[in-house]
C-alpha cells in the first residue's frame, strides 16, 4: 500500500516515530513492552478485555433469554467502523483524495491492522464503548419509557462523556495525532477537534443507538423472536443507517457553517449543547422515578457494564493521574516532549458525568434474578 501513503500521513506517521516503509503489512504483531511508551499497552489491554467480555455478555444474553439486542449492537458498531474507517485511511484507494485529505494517524501498537493505520484496540472501542453508554441508559428504562429517540439521545451523551476522556487524552500520550490543518478537523478544541468531540463521541453513537433499538431493541421489548438470517440483515443496516445517520446529524453544522469555520463551531456546540441538556434531564428524571416505592417492575441489569464501566474510569485516572505532571508543565498547549495537551476542565466535567451514571445504575432497585444471571462469569 506504499503508493496509497499520502503525504499528511507519512508526515504524522513520522512525527509518531514511524513511517509508511515501517508501519507492517496487513496484519503487525509488535512487543507490548517496545511501544511507544507504557500507556499503550495498559490502553489496548483496558479497551480490547472489555469488548471481548462484551461479546461474551451478549452471546450469553442471547442463549439465556432470547434477547439479541446487545449481539446486534456490538457487531452493527463493528460494521459502522468498516463503512467508516477504511475511506478514512486510503483517501485515493477510495476516489476521495480530492475532498478528504488524511485526518489523523495513529501510532502503532501490538496488534496493527491496514499498514499500520488500524490498531485491534479501535477496532474493539466502537462496540465497547457504544456497549457501556447503551446499556447504562437501557438499565435506567429511558427507551421504554421514553421511545427510540429519547434513548438514543441519552446514549450520545454518555457515550460523549466516557469517550472524551480518552479522547482528550490521546494526543498527549501519543496514541494518535492529528492534522490540525486539515479544514475538516476545524475548529479544534484544544488538542482535539471539534467535531471530533461532537460528532464522533455523541452523534454516532446516538444513530446507532436509535438504529438498534428501531430494528431490534423495541420488537424484543414487544415480545418478538428473530431467526438468525433476520439478525444479519438488520444488522448490516443497522451499520449503514447508522452510518448515514452520522452525516445527517451534524448537517446543521456542515452546511449553516460551511464559509465559516467560527460559523460552524459554534452550531457544533449549540447541537451538544441541546443534546446534553435534554439528556440530563430525561436520564434525572427516570432515575428519581424508578427509585420511588411502587416504581414499575425491577427493571433490566447488566452486571458486566455497572462492574466494567468502573474499570475504565479507575484506568483512565490513573493515566489521566500519570500524565498530569508533563499536562500541567506544558506551555502554549504544548509539553515539553512537543505534545498537544486536552482540555482538563472539559474532562474533570466528563469524569463527574460518568461517575454520576454509573452511580445512578448503582442505586436502582435490585433487579430480578434472572437478570443478574446474565454476567459473562456465571455463564
Amino acid at each position: 500500500m506504499a503508493g496509497h501513503c499520502a503525504p499528511t500521513f507519512d508526515q504524522l506517521a513520522r512525527s509518531l516515530g514511524f513511517s509508511c516503509d515501517t508501519a507492517g503489512g496487513l496484519i503487525e504483531v509488535r512487543n507490548p513492552l517496545a511501544l511507544e511508551n507504557w500507556t499503550l499497552p495498559v490502553l489496548e489491554l483496558t479497551v480490547i478485555l472489555g469488548s471481548v467480555l462484551a461479546l461474551a455478555w451478549a452471546i450469553v444474553r442471547l442463549r439465556r433469554h432470547g434477547d439479541p439486542t446487545n449481539l446486534v449492537l456490538w457487531f452493527g458498531a463493528t460494521a459502522y467502523l468498516f463503512i467508516i474507517e477504511p475511506p478514512l485511511y486510503f483517501p485515493a484507494a477510495f476516489g476521495i483524495s480530492g475532498h478528504v485529505d488524511t485526518m489523523f494517524a495513529h501510532n502503532v501498537f501490538t496488534v496493527d491492522f491496514l499498514w499500520g493505520r488500524l490498531p485491534l484496540y479501535i477496532v474493539a472501542i466502537y462496540p465497547f464503548m457504544a456497549t457501556l453508554a447503551y446499556e447504562i441508559v437501557r438499565m435506567l428504562g429511558v427507551f421504554r419509557t421514553y421511545g427510540a429517540i429519547a434513548g438514543a439521545a441519552c446514549v450520545g451523551f454518555v457515550h460523549h462523556a466516557f469517550y472524551e476522556i480518552f479522547d482528550q487524552i490521546g494526543p498527549q500520550l501519543r496514541w494518535w495525532e492529528w492534522s490540525t490543518s486539515n479544514p475538516l478537523n476545524q475548529p479544534m478544541f484544544d488538542s482535539v477537534p471539534l467535531p471530533s468531540v461532537v460528532v464522533f463521541a455523541a452523534l454516532w453513537p446516538m444513530s446507532l443507538a436509535f438504529c438498534v433499538y428501531w430494528f431490534v431493541g423495541r420488537r424484543v421489548d414487544g415480545g418478538e423472536r428473530f431467526t438468525g438470517l433476520q439478525l444479519v440483515w438488520r444488522t448490516v443496516v443497522i451499520g449503514l443507517l447508522a452510518s448515514l445517520g452520522t452525516f445527517i446529524l451534524p448537517l446543521p453544522a456542515t452546511v449553516l457553517g460551511a464559509g465559516s469555520t467560527t460559523v460552524r463551531g459554534i452550531i457544533y456546540a449549540l447541537e451538544l449543547i441541546v443534546l446534553t441538556l435534554a439528556a440530563i434531564a430525561l436520564m434525572y428524571r427516570q432515575w428519581t422515578q424508578r427509585r420511588q416505592p411502587g416504581s414499575a417492575g425491577p427493571g433490566y441489569d447488566n452486571r458486566f457494564v455497572r462492574t466494567y464501566s468502573v474499570v475504565y474510569l479507575l484506568v483512565m485516572a490513573v493515566l489521566w493521574a500519570t500524565a498530569l505532571p508533563d499536562f500541567l508543565d506544558a506551555t502554549g498547549g504544548v509539553t515539553r516532549n512537543g505534545d498537544p495537551i486536552g482540555n482538563l476542565w472539559y474532562t474533570l466535567a466528563c469524569f463527574a458525568i460518568g461517575i454520576l451514571c454509573v452511580a445512578a445504575v448503582f442505586t436502582l432497585p435490585a433487579a430480578a434474578a434472572s437478570e443478574k444471571e446474565d454476567s459473562p462469569a456465571t455463564a
